[in-house]
């Protein structure tokens, strides 16, 4: 067996919706700007506070019911936002 130096470890993360964690390129990112913009971040490069949830529309669903995202972001998320949120998801499925 050859040595290939070190192993890399592959960054995960939980979804905040089934609580499961899964790596880290398998969730997508839901962001909130230093401004306060709350959106969906598909490729993990925007700036601000991140919370994942699973490629899923029920995992999102269940972040939203059980305030998951709320508590990530230790604020309210308006109506507005939540069904941008999905269809931002839908679209992107």
């Amino acid at each position: 067996m050859a040595n290939n130096g070190p192993v890399k470890k592959v960054p995960e993360r939980m979804c905040t919706g089934c609580k499961v964690h899964k790596p880290k390129k398998e969730l997508i990112r839901v962001v909130k700007a230093p401004d306060g913009e709350i959106s969906v971040d598909f490729h993990g490069k925007k700036s601000g506070r991140g919370a994942y949830v699973c490629n899923d529309i029920s995992c999102l669903e269940k972040a939203i019911k059980s305030r998951a995202l709320e508590r990530a972001f230790s604020c309210a998320i308006p109506v507005e936002i939540v069904e941008k949120l999905r269809e931002e998801l839908k679209k992107g499925e």
